[in-house]
């Protein structure tokens, strides 16, 4: 017999940023207790609202399936005398299990027999299991502070107000965080605030649906996205809905009620960026922009209720984002009286680092390099020094000092002010790009050259005083930093390698940094060291990377086009077998030492090993010019035609031979053999 049982806990208002997480924890640990119980149920409905947790139980069993437990005694040798009469070893073992010798049976532990009594244990029920399960999985949940209220003892993450908890149409009788369990629940705070009775567990969702509470999360957003969406279509416009905010403003209302306001378009002179920023952080404002994504001058905001008069709500929200966004303007048009570049001056009193000097010296160090970059990106060496000397002086502005996430952004809009031209002005926004895993690169050369330049000046210089990131402490984000800087080499395209890389950045240093070669070695390592995480990402298998890898080869962009070959190599029918190959080829190579690499035709005998030679010989040449070109995809898709002949060598050709002119010049054939793969990759480390 199966019952659908239904708990909701009901509580002061849940941390919104925090509610998703809840009832997803609530579920897993309420699974996870039901299954170690041995309870079989169908499926469990979770739901989350600002003011309850709940969980709907699908099919769960009455009561636990009755089961045998073992307890084990003494050895059979041990537990019984020269008359077969019970030792005291037995006796005790009898005492301390209440049975009698007749109840003992016997079982084989390994190399011993032991007696044993197996014990009948009646399955619990549901009633009896369940509040225990509840109240660990409440108590198991993923909250950084518990509080308690009132005289309880029990915490939770905000006062609880009351629990449900019915099998069916019945109360099971249960205390869980101090309440007792009962068959009522409460509507909307507002609309609906008195008791509701539920008749039965399968009546929740649209009892609290008629007390003006949606207690589905996903309906109440799926309702917060449609209402949205027609609000912003009445006026042509996109509503921007980060996938955050919308959690947050979900978890915020029982009964969405979206609707439209507007502020005055003057306030559009101000960078979108800031209004957006102010409208979405503090006001859980859904903001619209036109189809060219330039902000509009209208906001959503989500209600919790119903207004008679929905007018009032909307004057409120207007009334309450006007001085938000005056501030925006009011530190915009401030900025605009001192020159961009005149805030230099301030960046030579703002320490970048103790030992490596003022955030002024760094920009001086991002010039540099900057300029050297521009023969590798393709950048005009003026714009980029420009941009560089331009690049930190937004920080010291009103407008980054209040919202410091348009750092970048704000000097892009104060550039443009001043005549800079687009390279310049686009490329103070992005030297902050990629800001994470997967976030788009600079679309200019400039934003390209100074995002690279400044990475790696802070790379080195720290590397270079002897800071590099250890274990989880990574205070200037170098892994992520690394991560970018491999990035922006690889997707332009750029060649150069990273030794060059480093020495270029640590020519702006000079006496700063006192050991040149252990930095360069150091900071060299640790790039190199970010491949394995970077294709990872992209799911790369790791034996791919490693092959690539054992080679070391030296410019990220080479790197970036072996990992390509090495994974479309995989494809191939052939791989398998030639990896197998490669990988016996290197045993024996490695046990033997090849003194010469020249293979004497003459010498050959076998026609197998004839054909190899053959073989490779015409492969030799066809691929050397994809090598110098590295088109390493095409050489590896052509050298897997020396399946048939190697598996044929193997077959047919003893390496190993007794004559020893013979056994050196197959060793020669083997050794040209694995340096032609390996000029591309160690693909014995491939795994089939």
């Amino acid at each position: 017999m199966t019952h659908t049982v239904l708990f909701e806990l009901g509580c002061e208002e849940l941390p919104p940023k925090s509610l998703k997480t809840l009832r997803d924890a609530l579920k897993s640990e309420v699974e996870k207790g039901l299954t170690d119980a041995g309870l079989g149920f169908d499926s469990i409905d979770a739901y989350a609202a600002p003011r309850r947790l709940a969980l709907k139980i699908n099919q769960i069993e009455a009561q636990q399936a009755d089961s045998q437990k073992r307890f084990d005694g003494p050895a059979v040798q041990a537990a019984y005398d020269a008359e077969g009469k019970p030792t005291k070893a037995l006796e005790g073992f009898l005492r301390g299990q209440g049975i009698t010798a007749d109840q003992v049976s016997t079982f084989n532990a390994g190399k011993v027999e032991k007696v044993c009594y197996f014990k009948d244990i009646k399955g619990q029920s549901l009633d009896a299991l369940l509040p225990n399960i509840l109240q660990t999985a409440l108590d198991n949940l993923p909250i950084a502070k518990r509080m308690r209220s009132a005289a309880s003892r029990t915490e939770f993450v905000r006062p609880v107000q009351w629990v449900v908890l019915l099998k069916d149409a019945q109360i099971i009788e249960a205390t869980i965080q101090d309440i007792q369990a009962s068959n009522q629940t409460f509507g909307h705070r507002f609309h609906a605030p008195e008791a509701i009775t539920l008749a039965h567990a399968n009546d929740y969702l649209d009892s609290l649906r008629n007390a003006k509470v949606i207690a589905d999360f996903e309906e109440r957003q799926a309702m917060i996205d449609s209402q949205v969406k027609a609000l912003a279509d009445e006026v042509g416009a996109i509503a921007i809905v980060p996938a955050d905010l919308r959690d947050e403003v979900t978890a915020l209302v029982e009964l969405p009620v979206a609707l439209r306001a507007s502020f005055e378009a003057r306030y559009l002179a101000v960078p979108q960026e800031a209004l957006i920023t102010t409208m979405q952080d503090n006001q859980k404002y859904f903001c619209l922009v036109d189809g060219h994504n330039k902000l509009q001058p209208y906001f959503i905001t989500v209600s919790n209720i119903e207004s008679k008069d929905p007018t009032q709500i909307i004057e409120g929200n207007e009334k309450v984002v006007r001085p938000r966004l005056s501030d925006a303007e009011f530190f915009f048009l401030q900025d605009q009286k001192q020159p961009l570049a005149s805030r230099k001056d301030k960046l030579k009193n703002m320490v970048f680092q103790a030992q490596l000097g003022t955030l002024w010296e760094k920009t001086e160090r991002v010039a540099k390099l900057s300029v050297a970059l521009c023969q590798f990106t393709g950048a005009s060496p003026l714009d980029a020094e420009k941009a560089a000397f331009l690049s930190k002086c937004d920080l010291t502005s009103e407008l980054v000092g209040e919202f410091p996430e348009l750092q970048g952004i704000a000097g892009t809009y104060y550039a443009r002010l001043e005549g800079e031209n687009d390279e310049v002005a686009d490329a103070l926004g992005e030297q902050y790009l990629p800001k994470f895993a997967g976030d788009a690169l600079p679309q200019n050369k400039t934003g390209t050259t100074l995002a690279l330049a400044d990475r790696m000046v802070t790379l080195v210089g720290i590397f270079g005083i002897g800071q590099a990131p250890t274990g989880s402490k990574d205070p200037f984000a170098l892994r992520r930093s690394a991560i970018g800087i491999l990035r922006l080499i690889i997707e332009n395209e750029l060649d150069i390698s990273l030794e060059n890389l480093v020495n270029l950045a640590l020519a702006g240093y000079g006496d700063v940094i006192k050991d040149h070669d252990k930095t360069r070695a150091d900071a060299v390592a640790f790039l190199e060291g970010r491949y394995r995480a970077k294709y990872e990402d992209q799911g790369v298998d790791v034996d791919v990377i490693q092959a690539v890898q054992a080679l070391s080869p030296k410019s990220p962009l080479d790197f970036d086009q072996r990992i390509k070959a090495v994974n479309h190599f995989r494809t191939l029918d052939e791989a398998s077998a030639l990896a197998a190959a490669n990988k016996r080829v290197a045993n024996i190579l490695a046990k033997e030492t090849v003194t010469e690499n020249t293979v004497n035709e003459a010498t050959l005998v076998e026609s197998a090993e004839k054909d190899l030679y053959q073989t490779l010989k015409t492969l030799t040449a066809e691929v050397q010019p994809l090598l110098n070109n590295r088109n390493y995809t095409e050489a590896l898709s052509k050298l897997a035609a020396l399946r048939t002949p190697i598996d044929a060598f193997f077959d047919n050709v003893m390496v190993m031979a007794d004559d020893p002119a013979l056994k050196a010049n197959r060793l020669a054939l083997l050794a040209q053999l694995r340096g032609l793969f390996l000029s591309v990759a160690d693909i014995s480390v491939l795994q089939s």
